[in-house]
């Protein structure tokens, strides 16, 4: 059975981050041969077109990170009714210099975390159209937009509470059969296939 790689990127860079907390649980439920990876932003300087002469490193290394997974999964919190900064920055930064766009093409879904009960939708909005620019494939159901409680992941083990863990199975395994369709061949599957 071929192993899928999943970069996920956390829209916050707090340490204590309720949106890091909910991609580990998700990555938790995913079957053994969906292997996650955090992609981290905060290295990151402010995106600015004078870089695309002299690309930082931090910026090589982001879009290293994305092109070397099959499939990308951001779980993002909402900041004044939008994506956080360092996310926006992180999306110019994949997508520049002009002609080198790491996400084109790549398997995306979004999901979402916070305290309130609209649980990230406007930001999630954002994201999708910013997306759809840079011609990713994201995934449109389920959507996740998720209100989190003081017990809806247990703060020793990780592990979310049984009510959201009904709903995150869902949502994995429609993600899982997403990036299994989506997701490129490697080199040798193309090979078999076009000798067959």
């Amino acid at each position: 059975m071929r192993t899928f790689k999943i970069g996920y990127i956390v829209g916050s860079t707090s340490a204590h981050s309720i949106n890091r907390k909910l991609a580990i649980a998700i990555s938790r439920l995913a079957q053994p041969h969906f292997e996650f990876v955090e992609i981290p932003l905060c290295e990151l300087p402010v995106y600015n077109r004078d870089h695309d002469a002299d690309y930082p490193q931090p910026g090589n290394h982001l879009k290293a990170a994305i092109e070397s997974v099959d499939a990308v999964l951001i779980v993002t919190p909402e900041y004044n009714r939008g994506i956080p900064g360092a996310l926006k920055n992180a999306l110019d930064f994949a997508s520049r210099p002009w002609g080198t766009n790491s996400f084109a093409g790549k398997p995306v879904a979004i999901a979402g975390a916070s305290g309130g009960p609209i649980g990230t939708a406007v930001a999630q909005f954002q994201l999708r159209g910013t997306l759809g620019f840079l011609d990713a494939i994201v995934m449109g159901q389920p959507e996740a937009y998720i209100q989190l409680t003081e017990t809806s992941i247990d703060e020793t083990t990780g592990e979310p509470s049984e009510s959201l863990a009904g709903f995150l199975r869902g949502y994995v395994a429609t993600f899982e059969a997403f990036v299994a369709k989506n997701a490129e061949k490697p080199d040798d599957e193309y090979q078999e296939s076009s000798a067959a």
